[in-house]
């Protein structure tokens, strides 16, 4: 179901406002900004930058602009994903899972694992259009 409306809603916000010029001027160092919003915000939040992001012209001939999104868990991580599916199209929104296994520890991660972050890298090198969001857990 999209909630697309909602965004129309909050554009009116003034904070929300600022956000979203904010990340139509692109990113800067100096203008690094920490945001804090009830998990509620956060979804529709994070749609609105990704797509205020600007994206260079002419296609491939520059860096493209792809929101990171970093979650404290990888449950978090997954309801993101979830939630973002509401507010940007399909394919606009990759996972990029934890690896499972501690730097220590003779295992290796599972190989969906493990095709799941190739499938994200290569997208990412790519530089595939669609994608607009990577969420990831630390």
């Amino acid at each position: 179901m999209s909630l697309n409306g909602l965004l129309t809603a909050l554009a009116k916000d003034p904070a929300f406002e600022r956000i979203r010029v904010s990340a139509e001027r692109g990113p800067d160092a100096e203008d690094e900004k920490e945001i804090a919003a009830p998990d509620g915000l956060r979804p529709p939040l994070v749609a609105q930058i990704a797509q205020a992001l600007p994206q260079p012209a002419g296609g491939a001939g520059g860096a493209r602009a792809v929101t990171v999104v970093v979650t404290p868990t990888g449950r978090a991580a997954g309801d993101l994903v979830d939630a973002l599916g509401s507010y940007l199209p399909e394919g606009a929104v990759e996972e990029f899972p934890a690896w499972e296994t501690l730097p220590h520890e003779r295992l290796s991660p599972k190989s969906d694992t493990v095709g799941r972050r190739l499938n994200v890298l290569r997208r990412l090198h790519v530089r595939d259009e669609a994608l607009k969001v990577v969420v990831m857990p630390v």
